[in-house]
């Protein structure tokens, strides 16, 4: 069966995107440009018999959150979004919001109010999107804070400053299956799960468990190489007007060692800035 306008459009779109340009790992040798089809499936969140059917012109009619999956996968502007549709004889509807929203100005300037504890924003695929003073220096010993799970899979300093690591390890695995069943293609999130499950192995035998939580408020326990042990309890409060995003505030126990390390940490956190 000969290509059709869409599926020649998809082919030339992945033949333009390296597997870094999309947060991918390059494995093998490649004898073409671009991504093959394995790995758009997996960005777009469907199977790679499917995307081959779209691009081979064997499926005609694909659903407009599929489109809008791809779209993402393709890293495609809204016009190309808009093109996309249009050859799929696809209505299409509004632009999706942004993959990685921003944090409020207001929500920001409430996070440094709190100069005495930890307080940071985090989205549904453990992107740490803001933090305060006291924050980054209670991270300090990560080489990037920027997701909660490369910190614990990935980070060495994750093997030691989550105390309890397999627990911590568990809870990273099972909040990204949650995000995942509320969007199948979020396409962040299928590529920070293709990342770890390459890099990973710990992962990716906790990913096939299939386990499924949201955030509890259980204490924690951390090592952190300047202050010592803290153990901690958190608040998880939902942002309003941002759904994706989460204020999470840390705090210890009123007179306890938790406690005195935090003030130690937050005296050192005035010394570096």
């Amino acid at each position: 069966m000969p290509q059709t306008r869409l599926g020649s459009f998809l082919a030339a779109r992945r033949a333009r995107l390296n597997p870094d340009e999309v947060g991918m790992v390059s494995t093998g040798t490649r004898r073409v440009a671009g991504l093959r089809r394995e790995e758009v499936a997996v960005l777009a969140g469907v199977s790679v018999d499917y995307y081959t059917r779209l691009e081979q012109g064997r499926e005609r009619n694909p659903s407009p959150a599929v489109l809008d999956a791809i779209a993402r996968a393709l890293d495609l502007g809204p016009e190309a979004r808009e093109h996309l549709f249009r050859l799929a004889d696809s209505p299409v509807g509004a632009t999706p919001a942004p993959a990685r929203p921003q944090v409020a100005r207001g929500l920001r300037e409430l996070l440094d109010a709190w100069p005495d504890t930890p307080a940071i924003v985090m989205n549904h695929r453990l992107d740490l999107l803001a933090r305060n003073a006291l924050a980054d220096a209670f991270y300090r010993d990560f080489a990037s804070a920027d997701n909660y799970a490369r910190m614990t899979f990935l980070d060495p300093a994750g093997r030691t400053f989550f105390a309890d690591w397999e627990r911590s390890a568990q809870a990273s695995v099972a909040n990204l299956r949650l995000a995942l069943g509320r969007d199948p293609h979020d396409r962040p999130a299928l590529q920070l799960v293709a990342e770890l499950t390459e890099r990973a192995p710990e992962f990716r035998s906790l990913w096939e468990r299939n386990d499924v939580r949201g955030k509890t408020h259980e204490a924690k326990t951390f090592h952190h190489n300047a202050v010592g042990d803290l153990t901690l309890s958190y608040h998880a409060f939902d942002v309003r007007g941002a759904a994706d995003q989460q204020l999470i505030v840390y705090q210890a126990e009123p007179n306890t060692r938790s406690a005195e390390a935090l003030k130690l940490l937050g005296l050192l956190s005035t010394v570096h800035h």
